[in-house]
């Protein structure tokens, strides 16, 4: 119940800024931001794709509409969850391997479920012998803070053999779509062969990882594109639309709006630093 009392504040306040020019942080008017959240998170409490609002915002801005069109495309089309990666991907340095981090105990070391990750991962690493690997996750242990999940998580490939210079880790991104903003900007400025990306996660956690890259890429105009996924099935856990919906409005720009949603309907990290961007 807590969801929707939340989702219905949210979208009547998006839709009511829908009317006038949105300010962000730096005061500069933006009067696209408002109808992105509208049909973000209309989407995400109702079920129902918002047409008006994104075509208004087509009208704002043609390019930056077509954008969010090919979003919510890729919102509502099916994911299916694989647990290996098929055979038929790209033999070769085009495909990368992305590994999504999850909080680290406060110790420093790794939780089950992302050791459970790396496992999967370690086969698909096997299975695709030339493709590069990026494990992605910032500093999540509240008494560790030189510790970071994908630092940890390159340790353990390591320790399994992998070669180490085969390993990318991302240490800056506390969320999900900060795995994928970052991500990306490791292979534009590293790795620009890369084409094709598989996703390594929990299943739960599948379906948003594709949707951020996916929408990074749209957003960045990069002929990146994920192809598959791969993931351990865990026994439990799960992410709704309207936690989706803060990570894309995350990926907008609107990172307090973002955080706001976040906290409001899940305790993702209790990390100060989150809480600090509020």
């Amino acid at each position: 119940m807590k969801i929707n009392i939340i989702a219905l504040i949210i979208l009547l306040c998006v839709s009511a800024a829908a009317l006038l020019p949105a300010a962000g942080e730096d005061g500069v008017s933006d009067p696209g931001q408002a109808l992105i959240e509208r049909a973000v998170v209309t989407y995400a409490a109702t079920g129902a794709r918002n047409e008006e609002a994104l075509a208004e915002l087509k009208k704002v801005d043609s390019a930056l509409g077509e954008k969010w069109i090919s979003i919510m495309d890729l919102w509502t089309a099916p994911v299916t969850v694989n647990d290996r990666l098929p055979d038929d991907l790209a033999q070769d340095d085009s495909l990368c391997l992305v590994a999504l981090g999850f909080q680290l105990n406060p110790d420093g070391t790794m939780r089950a479920e992302l050791v459970e990750r790396l496992k999967v991962l370690l086969e698909a690493a096997r299975q695709y012998p030339s493709a590069l690997i990026v494990c992605t996750g910032g500093g999540t242990a509240l008494g560790d803070p030189a510790a970071t999940e994908a630092g940890r998580m390159k340790e353990w490939l390591v320790s399994q053999g992998v070669e180490p210079s085969r390993v990318e880790a991302e240490e800056r991104s506390l969320t999900t779509a900060q795995n994928a903003m970052y991500t990306f900007e490791l292979l534009e400025a590293k790795h620009p062969r890369v084409r094709h990306l598989a996703i390594i996660s929990s299943d739960y956690h599948i379906a948003t990882g594709a949707l951020l890259f996916g929408a990074e890429a749209i957003l960045r105009d990069s002929d990146i594109r994920v192809v598959s996924n791969a993931a351990w099935r865990a026994p439990s856990g799960s992410l709704s639309a309207m936690f989706q919906a803060g990570a894309l409005i995350e990926l907008s720009g609107d990172k307090r709006t973002a955080y706001d949603i976040y906290y409001d309907n899940y305790d993702i990290h209790g990390l100060q630093s989150l809480e600090e961007d509020r």
